[in-house]
């Protein structure tokens, strides 16, 4: 059984979160879930960007986006220009471990809680600016936006029907990852100022998480000077590796090597196809793209998600159908992993549930039991931290 619950491995650890929308939202989130004290300073009166993100909404009123980001935290508001509100950021400071921020670059400096500022003071101090662009280069003082990433990095431009227009991933998938690589970083900097005693300052930005993210595609550039282009659902260097039209939607074969494809074709009553030397092996496959999927799209359009789940699973072909959402939710594997948190929401109301992180260590699954915050008061002391 996976029990749920902050794992212990940051405990004790002060976080200050000055971010807000998903990406640095979504570290803090992380350093929460593992036992990390965070709080989430926000705007007087509106808060993060994302509480006004709707709809969908919880019967409480809360976005439903704000709530993916932002479980397991305190929050508290801040005017900066408001003098006694900044000196109790500032005493705040005393206790805090590590700072994440994601505002414009050098647009904390005037308030003193920039990291060079910071970092002098306080040398032991995790200091994470996650910015759209990084703090160099002749973008650094543009606002990034993970839309405006995907299209500029060339995620787009693989992403989507082959000849077709660009698309964007259907969720903020640079936002997330960035959010991912800087919990990394500042969990890597706390194992080392445990040997140190020094702090770290981490420059994290949304566009080398978009070129990062091209993965095999850039590596296909950088090393053999293609330029790759958008294929649907299909793969450049893979075949059959795609999705296909089935009697009910669709259905994902991922073939991955030459023995996989002749147990496939067995399995579909045609063996012969495993043999031919136009498609025996991958290379050859790729080579031969259209004509292989012009003989194995009318043998999948005859069967059901179910029926070829049934057929290829159990012979060891990757495969999957393509599902809905609901239909995701109601998917046995998902309640088995026990993903899902319940926390506690106003009287007669539904309960709010929040997706844990997606992993599980020693049996447990690291997952706040402290809902999304309504917004904070006022700040006036260094007594914040929940």
């Amino acid at each position: 059984m996976i029990h749920q619950g902050p794992a212990q491995m940051l405990e004790g650890i002060k976080v200050l979160d000055l971010s807000r929308v998903l990406a640095g939202p979504w570290a803090t989130q992380m350093l929460a879930d593992f036992g990390a004290s965070v709080l989430k300073i926000e705007k007087p009166m509106t808060g993060d960007d994302t509480r006004q993100w709707g709809p969908p909404w919880h019967h409480s009123g809360l976005s439903t986006y704000f709530s993916c980001a932002n479980r397991g935290k305190v929050s508290a508001t801040v005017d900066f220009n408001n003098a006694e509100q900044l000196k109790a950021v500032h005493e705040l400071l005393e206790q805090v471990d590590v700072v994440v921020e994601n505002f414009k670059v050098g647009h904390l400096k005037k308030f003193g809680l920039d990291s060079e500022t910071l970092l002098s003071k306080w040398p032991s101090l995790i200091y994470c600016s996650i910015t759209g662009y990084g703090q160099n280069g002749p973008r650094a003082m543009e606002a990034g936006y993970d839309f405006a990433l995907q299209g500029l990095t060339g995620l787009m431009s693989v992403t989507g029907p082959e000849n077709g227009p660009p698309f964007k991933v259907g969720v903020a998938v640079i936002d997330i990852v960035t959010g991912i690589y800087a919990c990394n970083a500042i969990t890597a900097a706390l194992y080392q100022r445990q040997a140190t005693g020094k702090g770290a300052y981490i420059d994290c930005s949304l566009f080398d998480t978009g070129i990062a993210l091209l993965a095999n595609q850039a590596s296909a550039h950088v090393l053999a000077g293609t330029s790759p282009k958008a294929l649907g659902n299909t793969h450049p260097s893979i075949v059959p590796y795609q999705a296909y039209k089935v009697n009910d939607g669709f259905f994902i074969v991922a073939v991955g090597n030459d023995q996989q494809f002749r147990v496939l074709t067995q399995a579909l009553g045609q063996s012969h196809l495993g043999e031919d030397s136009r498609f025996s092996t991958n290379p050859s496959r790729v080579k031969n793209r259209e004509a292989l999927n012009a003989l194995l799209a009318p043998l999948f359009e005859k069967y059901k998600r179910s029926e070829l789940e049934e057929l290829l699973a159990p012979i060891g072909i990757p495969c999957a159908p393509v599902q809905t959402i609901d239909e995701v939710f109601k998917d046995p594997q998902l309640a088995a992993r026990e993903l899902l948190t319940d926390h506690p929401s106003a009287k007669g109301q539904p309960k709010l549930k929040t997706i844990g992180q997606p992993m599980v260590i020693n049996g447990l699954r690291p997952s706040h039991s402290l809902p999304p915050p309504e917004i904070g008061h006022p700040i006036i002391n260094s007594r914040c931290f929940g």
